[in-house]
């Protein structure tokens, strides 16, 4: 379980790529994303998964990029099967699969790069409102809280006999229930602590409270970011217009 939470959860680094504004790193991701949706062979595929690995490396986080990459495997190897079975076409079959890695590869790169604050300040510079922005950063924060409260029960059950490897799946299905009640108690529990938190510190007194830190955009920040708005568009028109064309 620690293992699978690594591939998903910030943890802070000091790469250049950690380092760049949030925005220009959600940018980034946006492009990687768009972009899979936009590639119509594997070879194409295969550039822009070479690209995202590529961008993984710079971040130090390739080998977090590859725990998630390996957790997608097992629901794209689904999604091929489903593929095939309706469309019976392998190279299809195989590109939706693929892009499905893609699209979770890309969608990560941002989420294990960019702290919860900067997450925050992104959703502020977008104007979401105040409470949409509170709820979707506190679900953030709480994500590796539920991890180790997940790994702490499954350890406390497992010591009272509990055999969670043991059986077929319904019985496995059936023993995780005295590991969800427990979760769920906590979460309520720590629902209700944290509601007692926001109102002992006034929160919503202040329409619209200050930040004490205020992200801005270095020039650095901006040559990332046309420069990444460039390779976009260059690999936009050759998946488009000039490999179309080569083939024909």
């Amino acid at each position: 379980m620690m293992w699978l939470s690594s591939g998903f959860v910030f943890r802070r680094g000091t790469s250049v790529y950690h380092r760049l504004d949030s925005r220009v790193k959600l940018l980034i991701s946006v492009l990687m994303f768009v972009t899979t949706l936009l590639v119509r062979s594997l070879y194409e595929l295969a550039a822009v998964l070479a690209f995202m690995i590529v961008v993984a490396a710079i971040a130090t986080v390739l080998r977090r990029v590859a725990r998630t990459m390996l957790f997608t495997a097992a629901f794209s190897l689904i999604i091929f099967v489903l593929n095939f079975a309706i469309t019976r076409n392998l190279e299809t079959s195989l590109l939706y699969a693929t892009r499905f890695v893609a699209i979770v590869v890309s969608t990560s790169l941002f989420f294990i790069t960019t702290s919860p604050d900067e997450l925050e300040q992104v959703m502020k510079t977008f104007r979401f409102p105040r409470d949409v922005v509170f709820a979707f950063v506190t679900a953030v924060r709480f994500i590796p809280v539920m991890f180790l409260d997940t790994i702490q029960i499954m350890d406390a059950q497992k010591s009272r006999g509990l055999e969670l490897e043991k059986g077929n799946v319904f019985r496995r299905v059936r023993n995780m229930i005295p590991i969800l009640i427990p979760l769920v108690v906590n979460s309520v529990v720590r629902s209700g602590e944290l509601a007692e938190a926001m109102e002992s510190r006034a929160y919503g007194a202040v329409p619209r409270p200050t930040s004490l830190v205020e992200y801005r955009a270095r020039a650095t920040d901006k040559v990332v970011a046309v420069a990444a708005v460039i390779v976009f568009a260059i690999a936009a028109y050759s998946f488009y217009f000039v490999l179309p064309a080569r083939i024909l």
